[in-house]
Order: C-alpha cells, then sequence, then structure tokens
C-alpha cells in the first residue's frame, strides 16, 4: 500500500541518485537516472528484509544504493566532455568499489572503538523510556 513515506523515501532515492551526476547529464538522463534510483533504491530497501540487518531509517537502501547507482550512471549517461561509455561506467565502478570498501572498514574500525569505550546499547529502562526522553527531554515519536 502506497504512503506518505514511501512516497518521501522515493522522492529523496531519486534526488540521491542524481546528485553524483549534477552537471554531467543531460535533463533526459537525469530524469532517467532519478526514475531508476526510484525503483532501484525500493529494491534495496526489501533487501533488508531478506539480510536481516537494522536499518531503520533506511539509509543504506536508499543513500547507500541510490548515490552508487548515481555514480555508476553518470558514467553511462554523461555528456561531452565526460561522454558516457562502457570505460568510463567500469571506472565509475571501481571508485564506488574502493568507497563502498573504506566505509565498510572505516565503520567497522569506528565501531570496534565505539564497542570498547561506551558501548552501543543502553539499559532496558532507558529503552522502554525512550532516548529523546531521556536525553532532550521530549519525544519524537508517540510509539503506543
Amino acid at each position: 500500500k502506497p504512503t506518505a513515506l514511501g512516497v518521501a523515501s522515493g522522492i529523496v532515492a531519486g534526488l540521491v541518485a542524481i546528485t553524483p551526476c549534477a552537471g554531467h547529464v543531460s535533463p533526459g538522463g537525469a530524469l532517467i537516472i532519478g526514475l531508476l534510483g526510484g525503483v532501484v533504491c525500493f529494491l534495496g530497501v526489501q533487501a533488508k528484509q531478506i539480510f536481516k540487518y537494522d536499518d531503520s531509517l533506511d539509509v543504506v537502501g536508499v543513500h547507500g544504493v541510490g548515490g552508487a547507482l548515481g555514480a555508476l550512471l553518470v558514467g553511462y549517461f554523461a555528456v561531452r566532455p565526460a561522454a558516457g561509455n562502457m570505460a568510463q561506467v567500469m571506472l565509475q565502478l571501481e571508485g564506488v568499489a574502493v568507497a563502498a570498501i573504506y566505509g565498510f572498514v572505516m565503520t567497522l574500525i569506528i565501531g570496534f572503538i565505539i564497542h570498547k569505550t561506551m558501548g552501543f546499547t543502553v539499559t532496558g529502562n532507558e529503552q522502554d523510556e525512550g532516548l529523546d526522553s531521556i536525553e532532550h527531554g521530549e519525544t519524537a515519536y508517540r510509539l503506543n
């Protein structure tokens, strides 16, 4: 069932996908990339159900997948002087792979440091009360 949040996420996905391409593609190419971004990011968000990872704001599915898609497609849809072609797509793929590996490794290192110093979890009581209430004195969402 379509929801307002789904529509907003689709719009953001399209914008995220076109951002790496801005200034390098034609308006028609931008439209295609934005539409593909919405579809591919929807599938990326659905993948969290398959792989069972925690992504409450769909950051990986929308921003990670959308950004990677846009970075790849700029290689194909680029206009002169970059002139899109498969050789450029392969260079873009290399860049996306390096960025993903770097991000993954750095996240592991930062996560390890946080785990060993202050930890990731809060007490059950703090979870029940809600961190917004504890940290800021107000709640962002009503969950009950």
